[in-house]
């Protein structure tokens, strides 16, 4: 476990549900809360029972973490004070949304050592933030980033979802424009995917919700890429943009295909060899890892054919590229053994690049990555090459 340097922890609690959102989530209600909060302490305990671990980031996400009522945030902190260094990390996340804290709880983020803040906006649209299930409006973005700037929170990354049901590309740069307007150092956007188990996957099925054409996602995605350049906000993964210096340090975690811990209902850990997914019904999280015993819903066996996959899927996703010499280092064979044909095709086909050993999907990769990267899917062949070759 000592390589480990990285931990997600979740809430489950919101307010209101959003219509797209499939995390693991519920009501907020403040014994729920407390019971949760008992049991989580005993899972991390379960994994780290000394006090004072040190790692070098934590990200705590939900849900919504600031759901929490004071004392219940309060309680929170002190036990990741007892259980982690967190004078030692590198960076200590914590989600939220606009209009979700007051001067109080933002004093208590600043007091136990939050030094970035994920925000939840979506859309710069009264309306379609109404159509999201938002309970959030645009003027609760302002009242919260000036918050958050009078209490000293610089390293601050705004989230956007982008092809909304019935959104047009003049309504996303309208949109996009506003939110850039914050001069943030750090923005992630997506595009909206209709997720299972949600109010717009139904919506879905039942022929109720209109997405923009594919051509309009595309424009939407090449003005996003052009408008963060044109504010100097640097692209480094696939929807994620920075200025120089405040890239996501977790965030980077997964795309560098590194170990971490997951912590609460529905959480996921990355381990040598094993990925575990915990339990999700929240009165069964609660039971199980308030007994003191570990809420695993299932562990996944991880062999070298899906590290090997994961290693040039995430990476990829990198806009750095994802250099070959990593590759060799890690499983001690070229990355051309497996994968020439692959890497050849994708380059007279312009989805990739590569310079120095550094291979970088393109423009035109970058729209179509998951085509790209369902070239790195490897058959029955070349595993046993693979086994062959590590003998």
């Amino acid at each position: 476990m000592t390589s480990i340097q990285s931990a997600y922890i979740h809430i489950p609690f919101c307010k209101q549900m959003c219509h797209y959102c499939n995390f693991v989530k519920y009501y907020y209600t403040e014994k729920r809360a407390t019971e949760y909060l008992y049991a989580l302490e005993k899972e991390i305990d379960s994994y780290l029972p000394r006090n004072n671990n040190a790692l070098g980031t934590i990200y705590i996400g939900g849900g919504t973490p600031t759901a929490l009522n004071k004392e219940q945030l309060t309680q929170m902190f002190e036990m990741l004070h007892r259980k982690f260094d967190i004078a030692g990390l590198e960076e200590f996340t914590i989600e939220l949304n606009p209009g979700d804290i007051d001067e109080e709880k933002a004093d208590i983020l600043k007091a136990y050592g939050i030094n970035r803040i994920s925000f939840g906006v979506q859309v710069m649209d009264d309306n379609m933030l109404v159509q999201l299930g938002r309970t959030h409006r645009v003027q609760d973005v302002y009242e919260t980033v000036n918050l958050l700037s009078k209490k000293d929170f610089s390293n601050i990354s705004l989230d956007l979802i982008y092809a909304l049901p019935n959104q047009t590309v003049e309504q996303f740069q309208r949109s996009l424009k506003e939110a850039l307007a914050f001069q943030l150092p750090h923005y992630s956007t997506y595009a909206l995917q209709i997720e299972p188990q949600t109010v717009f996957y139904r919506r879905h099925k039942k022929g109720q919700l209109h997405r923009p054409p594919e051509e309009d996602e595309v424009t939407m995605y090449q003005i996003l890429k052009e408008s963060m350049a044109a504010n100097g906000i640097e692209q480094y993964e696939i929807s994620n943009f920075a200025m120089p210096g405040f890239e996501s340090r977790h965030n980077l975690t997964y795309w560098n295909n590194e170990y971490y811990y997951g912590f609460g209902a529905g959480a996921s850990g990355y381990f040598p060899g094993k990925r575990i997914a915990n339990l999700r019904p929240l009165p069964i999280y609660v039971e199980k890892a308030g007994s003191g015993d570990r809420p695993i819903l299932e562990i996944d066996e991880i062999g070298i054919r899906e590290e090997i996959e994961e290693e040039l899927m995430l990476g990829l996703r990198k806009i750095g590229g994802y250099d070959e010499r990593v590759f060799q280092r890690k499983f001690e064979f070229p990355l051309s053994y497996l994968y020439s044909e692959q890497l050849d095709k994708l380059m007279k086909q312009g989805l990739l690049t590569v310079n120095q050993g550094v291979w970088k999907l393109t423009d035109e990769g970058l729209l179509l990555a998951n085509f790209v990267f369902e070239e790195f899917i490897l058959d029955d062949l070349q595993l046993e090459e693979i086994k062959t070759k590590m003998l």
